[in-house]
This record gives C-alpha cells, structure tokens and sequence, in this order.
C-alpha cells in the first residue's frame, strides 16, 4: 500500500514547494514554521512546535517531533464475532462511500459483511447505501425514511448474528444543526447496540472531510462529547492542499487515524501510516 498517501498529499506538498522551493539539509525555525503553516497545521500547535527547536534542524530531528505529536493511547482490543461498528460523521463527510469502502475492504480480507442504513432521516441516505450495498455484494438492513434508526442498527446486528457475519457496518444521520436530537438519537442508538450485543458497538468511527482541514476540529470534538470516539477515517485527503491538518486533528483528540480515503476506487481506502505521511510532508522541504 505504500505510495498510497504520498500521492494523496500531492496538493500539499505542491502548495508547500512553491512557498519553499528550495531543498534544504537542514533548516531553520523559520522555514520549518512556513512549512507547517502552508500545510494547515493548526497555528497554535506551529507555534508549540516551532519553540522547541534549535537553530538548525535535521530532517530526522523534525521527523521525530512530528511522529511524537501522532501518538496517541493504544487502542483496545476487543475479540466479538461479530465485530460492531457505529460510523458517525456530518452529512457530505463521505461517509456512506466510506462505508462501502470498509466494506469492499473487509470481503477482500474474506470477511463476511452486513450494513445497517440507520441515518434514516434522510431517504437519499438509505438509497445510496443500498446501491453500494448492491454494488459491492453485501447484505443491508434498511426500513423508510423517519423511522426508528436504533430499531434499524438492532435489526442489523440481530440478522448479522443469526447468519454469522464477521464485520456489522451502522450509518448514522449527521445533522449538527440540531445537535441536541442528534446526540440523544446516537446515544440511543449506542444503548440499543448493547442490548442487541453485550459490548457493541465495538468500534465507533469518526469520519472527517479533509478538505475542510483544521476547522473539522470542533466538529469531530462534538460527535466524541456525544459519544466517544475510537477511531478517525479523514476521507477525500487527494481534494485537499491541506494535509497537515491531520497532525492538529489527531494530537487534538488524542485519537488514532485508522485510515484515510486517497481516491474514488474501493481500494482507495487505506490504513494510516505515520511515518509515510510524515516523510512525504518533509519530502516537500528536505532533500
């Protein structure tokens, strides 16, 4: 899979390299600073970096500052078949392509896959989840617009006990102008999984538009106020000259990348590597 982010990030390093044409073996403060402010690091954590550093920096000094800012808490591991995953995110994130992704992904591990579409607020998401269902040959658990979306993910996961499915994939609404509903709709659906499933949902995963850089902060802080985040998916990353804003959204949260969406194919869904991100980002400033 490697290549995979470095051709995703070609906006950003593009967008840096024309700020920094010049190739450095080691650089200053200052540059180093330009270097993250084109790339949409949050300025406040610029500013963090920036204070630490010495004179002159190495390419593998900076490298290593950059990957300590990517850490985060290990994640759980948790051992259930199947494995429940709650997928939140605003509207126009991605996140019913993204679905289908994870999904595409699973079947090509020989996994066995089943979708529940409980964003039923709006019928076009229950349609566009079960043409990517259809198209990617899984199962989907669906019902008509308004109805109850907790009903729908209990259905899923029942279904997907009774036939033995691997990997259980739940759509949520995300509608943030009603923020209070959305909250006690999502809570109710996380209660209505234990029920269906002692434990589940397993997973609930984030997933935050690139193209939209550090202002999906705030956002992605009030889906984890509502009902704790495990992982992020930062989707449409190829879009974007703002790559560098995964480094403010991931040491912000204190939550792990898991994956990232580098193009329209189902295969462009790939797992998060730090080190290939961080190296491409300094490909655009050192030789």
């Amino acid at each position: 899979m490697f290549g995979f982010i470095k051709r995703a990030l070609k906006k950003t390093v593009q967008q840096i390299e024309e700020s920094l044409p010049e190739k450095k073996r080691v650089a200053t403060p200052e540059e180093i600073e330009e270097l993250l402010i084109e790339a949409d690091v949050e300025y406040d954590l610029v500013e963090q970096i920036v204070s630490s550093l010495p004179s002159k920096v190495t390419r593998i000094q900076l490298k290593n500052d950059l990957l300590y800012l990517l850490r985060n808490p290990p994640q759980k591991e948790v051992e259930s078949h199947p494995f429940v995953e709650l997928v939140i995110g605003v509207n126009g994130s991605g996140k019913t392509t993204t679905i289908a992704k994870l999904a595409s992904r699973y079947k090509r591990e020989g996994k066995s896959v089943i979708l529940g579409a409980a964003d039923t607020f709006r019928a076009a998401a229950i349609e566009q989840l079960k043409r990517w269902a259809e198209r990617v040959g899984v199962p989907i658990v669906a019902t008509k617009q308004g109805h109850d979306p907790s009903a729908v993910a209990y259905d899923t996961i029942s279904k997907g006990i009774a036939k033995g499915i691997d990997h259980i994939l739940i759509d949520t609404a995300g509608r943030l102008h009603t923020q209070s509903n959305l909250a006690e709709e999502l809570k109710k659906i996380v209660r209505v999984c234990d029920k269906a499933l002692p434990g589940a949902p397993h997973r609930k995963l984030l997933i935050i538009d690139g193209t939209q850089g550090n202002s999906a902060i705030q956002q992605a802080q009030t889906f984890n106020e509502m009902v704790g985040v495990d992982g992020i998916i930062v989707t449409k990353l190829d879009g974007t000259a703002r790559g560098g804003a995964l480094l403010s959204i991931s040491n912000r949260l204190q939550l792990p990348i898991l994956y990232v969406g580098t193009g329209e194919q189902m295969e462009d869904l790939v797992p998060f590597d730090p080190h290939e991100y961080i190296d491409t980002i300094l490909d655009a400033l050192f030789q």
